[in-house]
């Protein structure tokens, strides 16, 4: 492909989720502030919540099928188009079963979006810069991260304003996607369909499920519980909460140059290097307990090499294959990373629970030495360029 149409096609991407993601992003939040002035207990909260990421999980292995019938082009307009109508189906009723549908379709669409969107960016950049423009896209997933929710506070949680800025936004993605190409034409021969293929690959690419299950893990999994961990530790309820804020700094400022270094050293040194750093964050846990900072300088490292190593496996895979191929290990590297973040709060708050400054660093330690010797093993030593 041509330069100037890999920059126009990754315009439209970028462009694309970047409206419909900061969308999206208002729209979680805000269905809890909903629940919570309905008098919903946390407990019914929390399940509701996880019902956007049951879609994912039993979205993801059909993504492909879904790509091969409808294009990449028509499976990003549908991934805007279904968390548009569920925010219509929210602004119109008060039911919460109902609500939880929608979430789950909208949870399902987010995974086909989050596939596709990766799958395209990876597709389209230029073997020579694809870590700088696959760090650049996560760089703009952290400040859709960020700025739904801010978005969110600003127009308030409980105003009508609110919902229908979440559904303008995602309308303005929807339409700036509609001219992005199609990597290439998938046929009903040129992927295998379901879950076979989704397997298939797995045994395959051992390598990239470890780094995503890692990443999803100590990006997305343990984030959600440290400001328990601070509160358990002697932290302000402000304190703990940034520790939040200090691991999404990590996840939203570290993509764009672990990228840069991807295109200019090998691949396998980068991520072995931020599972390394991983690791030493894990084991000077016991010692920057004690005080808020040296804490939250664990929190950015988790989330930004944690969230590096979900990126390099990306830019791995993005060298490797193309089409349909590409679609397949892309999702192989979604469902990794969604099981890691899955796992992660239910590991880490068992953790808390027997001792936050010696349990917690002990199991993560554990977690992340496993990772780095499977890696270590998995990973291929000859050079991996281009």
């Amino acid at each position: 492909m041509p330069e100037r149409n890999r920059t126009a096609a990754l315009a439209c991407v970028f462009a694309a989720n970047g409206f419909a993601l900061t969308g999206v992003f208002m729209f979680g939040p805000l269905l809890v502030f909903r629940l919570n002035g309905l008098g919903a207990s946390p407990a019914t909260i929390g399940l509701f919540s996880t019902a956007v990421w049951v879609g994912v999980l039993v979205t993801t292995p059909f993504a492909s099928q879904w790509v091969r019938r409808i294009g990449h082009r028509g499976a990003l307009a549908l991934s805007g188009a279904i968390p548009l109508a569920a925010i219509v189906g929210v602004a119109t009723t008060e039911s919460v079963p109902f609500w939880a549908l929608c979430h789950f379709v909208s949870g399902g669409a987010s995974a086909l979006r989050w596939i596709v969107s990766e799958a395209a960016v990876a597709e389209f950049a230029s073997d020579a810069r694809r870590g700088r423009v696959v760090g650049l896209y996560q760089t703009m997933m952290g400040g859709c991260i960020v700025g739904g929710p801010a978005l969110l506070a600003m127009l308030g949680p409980s105003s009508m304003h609110a919902i229908w800025a979440s559904g303008a936004l995602i309308t303005i993605g929807l339409l700036a996607g509609l001219p992005m190409p199609n990597p290439q034409p998938m046929t009903a021969e040129s992927a295998p369909a379901g879950s076979r293929s989704l397997l298939a690959n797995m045994r395959r690419a051992p390598a990239v499920m470890i780094a995503g299950i890692l990443g999803g893990f100590f990006e997305m999994g343990i984030t959600s519980l440290l400001p328990v961990a601070g509160l358990q530790l002697g932290f302000s309820a402000a304190a703990a909460a940034l520790l939040v804020s200090a691991s999404g700094a990590g996840s939203a400022l570290m993509m764009l140059p672990i990228g840069e270094l991807a295109d200019r050293w090998t691949r396998r040194t980068v991520l072995l290097g931020c599972a390394s750093a991983v690791l030493v964050a894990c084991l000077a846990l016991p010692w920057a307990a004690h005080a808020g900072f040296p804490l939250a300088v664990a929190a950015f490292v988790w989330g930004g090499a944690g969230g590096a190593l979900y990126t390099l496996a990306m830019i791995e895979i993005g060298h490797r294959h193309r089409g349909p191929d590409l679609i397949e290990a892309t999702s192989v590297l979604v469902l990794a990373y969604t099981l890691g973040g899955l796992f992660g709060p239910a590991v880490a708050g068992a953790a808390i629970g027997v001792s936050p400054r010696f349990a917690l660093p002990a199991v993560l330690a554990v977690i992340a030495a496993l990772g780095l010797l499977a890696l270590t093993r998995l990973l291929p030593r000859a050079p991996s360029r281009h």
